[in-house]
């Protein structure tokens, strides 16, 4: 193999999905999922195994507006799979990559559920999920009006809110603190995050609620979404989610909300030059940590 070939590149993928027919985004044996239906569109185009790395791995029927995953790839496979085209290799990658996605949707190229927005080259010092300093996610719901062309990504309650209630409740959990009241924990994976935004807004006939962390454990948004119902149907007092965050435990209490409002809306990152440290950083606090 030559020299040329063998040298590899990061690239960054941009990309968006409709979670209802995936079972998360991690691949698994037999089931469709955004990473084995992406991994298989890639590597048919590159013709070389890829893996992977994603911001935010999302559970069965949460969708995503603006996730990121990094691969490495041979640079001789990139240019192979561009052909002649005298356009840039990463924009061939993503066209062709997209037919593929929108041939297993079962419908024309522009049906696909899951979009391949960009694929860019990076330096070697960026990670997709390490280097990222926060996630931003929100939660739909429709109160009374049901729309059935939202029943993907909508939940909707027959009864009211109290939102005043709701973001009381909601600031009481900003911070850092061991959310382990309100995540399913992993063996040898810390819950302890820092939530940096709670919030509880009306958005038309939607209420919205919209969550920025570093980073969230197994189920975080749902379960603080569950919370923050309970609350707002008038079943726990304002000061309930608060107490239940001291608690540090799962218990009965726990009330998970369901996973199709969820949406992934943005995964931020620093400067360039800031990448590598702000990975070695993470790594060290949540090595094992699962997003």
């Amino acid at each position: 193999m030559s020299d040329t070939l063998a040298q590899n590149l990061r690239l960054r993928l941009d990309l968006s999905y409709d979670g209802t027919e995936f079972h998360g985004w991690a691949a698994q044996p037999g089931l469709r999922t955004v990473e084995g239906t992406l991994t298989e569109a890639l590597a048919t185009v590159l013709r070389v195994p890829v893996t992977l790395t994603v911001a935010g791995r999302t559970d069965a029927g949460v969708h995503a507006r603006g996730q990121v995953a990094h691969m490495d790839v041979p640079r001789g496979a990139l240019a192979a799979a561009a052909g002649r085209s005298q356009d840039d290799p990463t924009r061939v990658l993503v066209r062709r990559v997209q037919g593929l996605l929108a041939r297993d949707a079962g419908g024309p190229r522009g049906s696909a559920d899951i979009v391949l927005h960009s694929a860019r080259e990076v330096s070697p010092d960026f990670e997709a999920r390490f280097s990222a300093v926060s996630r931003e996610y929100t939660y739909r719901i429709a109160v009374g009006h049901f729309d059935p062309l939202r029943r993907r990504d909508v939940l909707w309650l027959a009864g009211p809110l109290d939102l005043n209630a709701m973001r009381e409740a909601a600031a009481s959990l900003l911070g850092e603190h061991d959310f382990l009241s309100y995540c399913k924990p992993r063996p040898g994976a810390t819950t302890v995050r820092e939530l940096l935004a709670l919030d509880v807004a009306e958005a038309g006939e939607l209420v919205t609620i919209h969550a920025v962390a570093d980073a969230f454990c197994h189920s975080m948004v749902r379960t603080l979404v569950g919370s923050l119902l309970r609350v707002g149907e008038g079943q726990r007092d304002a000061a309930w989610p608060l107490r239940r965050l001291h608690e540090a435990s799962r218990d009965g209490e726990v009330v998970v909300a369901p996973p199709h409002p969820l949406t992934l809306e943005k995964v931020n990152y620093p400067e360039p030059s800031q990448w590598a440290a702000r990975a070695a950083a993470s790594r060290a606090i949540r090595t094992l940590l699962e997003d």
